[in-house]
């Protein structure tokens, strides 16, 4: 999996593309750390090149989802394909996550 991480403002947008399983999650998770451990961090992930989301790239997207608001900060996602809203839909992460 690819990450770009560029800042707009305070705004930390992260460009993913591949796909988010168990051999890539354990680094994009250490890679975001640097960023969803400030207070008030605002990110927006986008997902329009990442082509799929396994069990493991959800628990890292549920760990920054629950320390954005552990530090008042916010994180969306936007750009989410038809089978990853699929995914998001069944597990329930649609009702968890803020998806634009």
């Amino acid at each position: 999996m690819k990450i770009d991480v560029k800042q707009d403002g305070e705004i930390f947008v992260v460009e993913l593309e591949g796909r988010m399983d168990t051999n890539t999650s354990p680094e994009f998770q250490k890679e975001m750390e640097a960023y969803y451990s400030k207070e008030g961090f605002k990110m927006i992930l986008d997902f329009d090149q990442l082509d799929f989301v396994s069990s493991a790239g959800l628990r890292v997207l549920l760990l920054i989802q629950k320390k954005s608001k552990a530090l008042n900060g916010s994180l969306v996602i936007k750009n989410v394909k038809p089978e990853i809203q699929e995914v998001f839909d069944m597990t329930g992460f649609s009702d968890i996550l803020t998806i634009e």
